[in-house]
């Protein structure tokens, strides 16, 4: 066997501390984090970009699973059939590359986005859509858009703020 990438379920909010065990035992591995901006300054600076879940790039062949499953802040792995679950490495490298994205702009809130502003939506059931940035949600990293939609009618979503991009003006 060759080295593939596998997902590893963390404990809840032990994701940090599977990751630290992992890099103890020299497996490559990658925990996404976002960048955030929290309400409280005593909390966390960053978040999971998957809580519960750290991808792990190994041969299973070399390394027992057994050893993986019960580190400490392992759960198991996700797995079909009793088999782990192989993570094609080009999503890796997509997660990669969004992860970075975000971080690229300061976290999940645009300090520089304001009521008006026309943005699009990057990923997850609304991806590319236009629509009107209306507020930031208090207490979380979550903005309220204007959507437009059908026949032009707007309609307004929730949106974690990570996913959204300023559309930029026309000169």
């Amino acid at each position: 066997m060759t080295t593939q990438w596998y997902v590893l379920r963390s404990k809840p909010n032990k994701e940090n501390l599977l990751w630290e065990q992992l890099g103890i035992h020299n497996i490559e591995s990658y925990y996404p984090r976002l960048k955030v901006n929290p309400v409280n300054p005593r909390a966390r600076k960053v978040k999971p970009y998957f809580p519960g879940y750290v991808f792990i790039h190994t041969d299973l062949d070399q390394v027992a699973s057994s050893t993986l499953q019960w580190m400490p802040g392992a759960i198991g792995f996700v797995a079909f059939d009793t088999q782990p679950s192989i993570v094609p490495e080009s999503l890796i490298h997509t997660i990669q590359h969004r992860v970075d994205q975000v971080n690229a702009v300061g976290g999940e809130i645009f300090e520089g986005l304001k009521r008006g502003d026309v943005v699009t939506i990057q990923s997850g059931p609304f991806e590319g859509y236009e629509g009107i940035f209306d507020v930031r949600i208090s207490g979380s990293e979550r903005v309220r858009v204007l959507l437009k939609l059908l026949q032009g009618r707007s309609t307004k979503v929730e949106v974690s703020a990570g996913l959204l991009a300023r559309k930029e003006k026309r000169k």
